[in-house]
């Protein structure tokens, strides 16, 4: 079975997973959090290479208060409780995002995993948080254009290839598979640049409810689509 390298997921719908069972939202969250340990299980076991997942993007400051600090404290006490297992499972683990938004706490637990985990050489972890891709695209034009500025490049050599260096996860291969469960059939400002010929699979599922089984129905129906690229097949020629 043919299978992805990336797999990018927005991992939607914990708020209105706990509204159903008439819980509080942060029951949600914390469910949402529990499924990721399985979701990485099967990357894993597929030797899938990277596995992007989209945690708080920079339009979600506009959420109560209260769910926003209880996010962010959940947050690091997951890290903090999982760190050793992710780091025993050979994980490399890298937050992308603008990450100085964060608190001293975060940003300091976050360096610290990225460190102990540098070496390892196994599943590709990024953890996408206060990020949006319109945000990626703009500090990337930045730098191209302080690089520019200082004549370290020429303008004449800004291409497609020198702007993806500057990206977020450029010396990963681009998503090759995007998962968003919860119903909802858009990217929301995820990824923005490198999601321009991956695959889309859209679940009704809530994350919660997005099982191992749930990734390896995706798995199959990736291995059935025909990636051309903006290509013909062949036979489209006769």
């Amino acid at each position: 079975m043919r299978k992805p390298k990336h797999i990018a997921i927005i991992m939607d719908g914990n708020g209105r997973w706990a509204q159903k069972r008439m819980l509080p939202r942060t029951a949600g969250h914390k469910a949402g959090a529990k499924s990721i340990k399985e979701i990485i299980k099967v990357c894993i076991h597929h030797e899938i290479n990277t596995l992007t997942l989209f945690a708080f993007g920079r339009e979600n400051w506009q959420r109560p208060e209260a769910e926003v600090s209880f996010l962010m404290q959940l947050y690091v006490t997951t890290l903090e409780d999982n760190l050793d297992a992710l780091l025993e499972q050979n994980i490399r683990l890298r937050f992308i995002g603008d990450l100085q938004g964060l608190s001293f706490e975060m940003q300091t637990l976050m360096s610290k995993a990225e460190r102990l985990s540098s070496t390892n050489t196994g599943l590709n972890l990024n953890i996408a948080i206060n990020y949006s891709g319109r945000w990626d695209i703009t500090q990337a034009c930045k730098k191209i254009a302080n690089a520019v500025k200082q004549g370290c490049i020429d303008g004449d050599e800004v291409d497609e290839t020198l702007f993806n260096h500057y990206t977020a996860l450029s010396d990963l291969p681009a998503p090759d598979l995007f998962i968003r469960t919860s119903g909802e059939h858009r990217i929301s400002n995820f990824m923005l640049w490198q999601l321009s010929y991956t695959e889309m699979y859209f679940v009704e599922e809530c994350w919660p409810d997005f099982s191992a089984t749930s990734l390896e129905q995706a798995l199959v129906a990736y291995a059935k689509r025909e990636r051309r690229f903006g290509a013909v097949r062949e036979h489209d020629y006769a």
